[in-house]
């Protein structure tokens, strides 16, 4: 595997600011081709670091609901699929988990219909209480602070160089600097997966 370099953090810059750009434009932009640009796209899908291409939709504009922030304090007994749970609503479009248990989520939806969806979702004893708040303002400008991304090693936790490999386990891409790093994981993997 290679490391990234300029033209993939470039690459990467230019989706950010417009996902839907063309690949001769990004190739006209960074003095390659455009086959180069699909390829390092490619690349960077399989490897994790660009994850989707979305569409931010503003629902507001089509749906009688109204933009609101959920705040949900979550006790201390709860599944582990409260996220996707809450996410599989209607008129949910993000969702977040924070440390400490507490449960955010943006949406459009009715104001008397936050908490019956809440409810259709989430176990009621996993919710410890819930606030709501209108959106007034919202800004959302992704960016690649310091241009730099670095693969970490799964094992040892050195940068993944040139030399690195990655695996596809269990759902999960994982990124090593070497073969041995690679083995070593693989290793420890085994005999969870023997007991099972």
């Amino acid at each position: 595997m290679r490391s990234l370099d300029e033209t993939d953090l470039e690459i990467i810059a230019l989706l950010l600011e417009d996902a839907r750009r063309p690949y001769n434009d990004i190739a006209d932009r960074v003095d390659v081709s455009a086959p180069t640009v699909s390829d390092r796209i490619d690349r960077l899908e399989r490897l994790g670091i660009i994850q989707g291409f979305t569409v931010d939709i503003d629902r507001s504009s089509f749906s009688d609901g109204i933009e609101v922030l959920i705040d949900v304090a979550l006790c201390a007994s709860q599944n582990g699929t409260v996220t996707t749970d809450l996410a599989a609503v209607e008129g949910i479009e993000h969702v977040f988990m924070t440390s400490d248990a507490r449960l955010l989520a943006v949406g459009t939806l009715q104001s008397q219909d936050v908490g019956p969806s809440l409810l259709s979702a989430l176990d009621a004893g996993q919710i410890e209480s819930y606030r709501v708040h209108l959106i007034q303002e919202r800004a959302w400008e992704p960016s690649l602070a310091d241009r730099s991304i670095n693969l970490t090693c799964e094992s040892c936790g050195d940068d993944v160089t040139e030399n690195g490999r990655s695996l596809r386990f269990d759902g999960g891409l994982y990124h090593f600097c070497d073969r041995e790093c690679r083995s070593a994981f693989e290793d420890q993997q085994t005999p969870l997966a023997e007991s099972s």
